[in-house]
């Protein structure tokens, strides 16, 4: 799991704050914590979902499939034995900047509308999520643009 961390945070934590290698492990499980929990809101995790999920921790955090796989299993026992998503939150908010956080809302809307679609689950999530990680309204509508738009 060391090297999974190693290569997240090489090229990709630009910007993002005072990771701590105690922390790594942490801060990427809250990451995927949230990409399950926003494929899994509506109450089905689609394979469309599941897929969009798996290619952005591998093309955009550069992690092997092996890896992404060890990952969601640990981001899914996590999110078991969590109460709500503040736990994963407050560990993002500590490591990553305001820009890391625009780019993984703007990831998260790409599950949103990989079925074209956003139903009232993924809005209520979305819109509490971008409360969660202290990101204004625009932040969070500019993010949604940029994936509707392909920008």
């Amino acid at each position: 799991m060391i090297n999974v961390l190693k290569r997240f945070f090489s090229g990709t934590a630009g910007g993002g704050g005072s990771v701590h290698p105690d922390s790594e492990q942490d801060v990427i499980v809250a990451v995927c914590a949230l990409f399950l929990e926003m494929g899994r809101i509506d109450g089905t995790f689609s394979e469309a979902e599941t897929n969009q999920v798996v290619s952005i921790l591998t093309q955009k955090y550069g992690l092997a499939s092996q890896d992404v796989d060890d990952l969601i299993k640990e981001a899914d026992r996590a999110l078991e034995e969590s109460v709500d998503l503040w736990q994963f939150a407050r560990v993002i908010n500590e490591n990553f900047s305001n820009e890391r956080k625009e780019k993984l809302i703007e990831r998260l809307w790409q599950v949103v509308y990989v079925d074209g679609r956003m139903d009232q689950h993924e809005r209520y999530l979305m819109n509490k999520l971008s409360h969660l990680l202290r990101l204004s309204h625009q932040q969070l509508i500019d993010a949604k643009m940029k994936v509707l738009h392909g920008g």
